[in-house]
């Protein structure tokens, strides 16, 4: 199930400067590891064989580690914030 309006809204707002901030990296970084999370933890219980549901997800843990690694070699305070607060990194 994808997001919802408001679940993007509530995001933006907790990790944007203003409530339509979206592109700030912290942003997509958490909606992609909600969508991520969503997807791992419900879907694939149910549908273990949805191989096309599978490599959207590994697309999108991808996307997510490139966006890291830009966060990263820009400003690692916001990176280990950003981390920390996802809970992402084990």
């Amino acid at each position: 199930m994808p997001l919802t309006k408001e679940q993007k809204q509530e995001i933006v707002k907790k990790y944007g400067n203003s409530e339509s901030d979206s592109g700030k990296p912290e942003v997509q970084v958490a909606i992609l590891t909600k969508r991520i999370n969503e997807l791992s933890a419900n879907h694939f219980n149910v549908y273990a064989k949805d191989n096309h549901s599978r490599r959207g997800l590994l697309k999108m843990v991808g996307k997510r580690r490139k966006l890291l690694k830009y966060l990263e070699n820009k400003d690692v305070e916001r990176y280990r914030k950003i981390i920390k607060e996802l809970d992402i990194r084990k």
